[in-house]
């Protein structure tokens, strides 16, 4: 893929360049997909990120606040609407997805990324012949 393809990043990415973990290449693997490309998210995503920031990592509201002003001034951010919900319904039945799995394809399809870097899905998996998941944690061997 090349670097203007736009790319879709699910929370379990953004928390590990967030917050201080155990792993620190998984963290750097975060903050490196987040400072290089061309990225979307979606006010779901900005929620997931923030409740686990609440109750793992402490974040006080005025963090949370400022955490979403820097998305929607730095992201294209997303809503979620009855398209992104039909699609991610007919996306449960073909692929069986999670619920909440599903309404994050759905709304990276809607948005015309061409990539969805996420920790908990099916690594390799490409839907509608244009959005390919991958995760970018996964060990070389895996």
């Amino acid at each position: 893929m090349n670097e203007i393809s736009l790319c879709f990043v699910d929370s379990n990415i953004w928390l590990y360049a967030l917050i201080k973990s155990r792993y620190p290449q998984k963290t750097e693997i975060a903050k490196t997909i987040i400072k290089t490309k061309k990225i979307i998210i979606s006010s779901q995503i900005i929620n997931e990120i923030s409740v686990n920031l609440i109750r793992k990592a402490d974040f006080g509201e005025s963090r949370i606040r400022d955490l979403i002003l820097s998305f929607y001034k730095n992201y294209v951010v997303t809503d979620i609407d009855d398209d992104i919900l039909i699609t991610a319904s007919q996306l449960r039945e073909k692929h069986s997805f999670s619920f909440w799995d599903s309404i994050v394809v759905a709304s990276a399809l809607s948005s015309y990324a061409t990539t969805l870097y996420s920790e908990d899905m099916q690594d390799g998996i490409i839907i509608d012949n244009r959005l390919k998941i991958v995760n970018p944690l996964k060990k070389p061997d895996s």
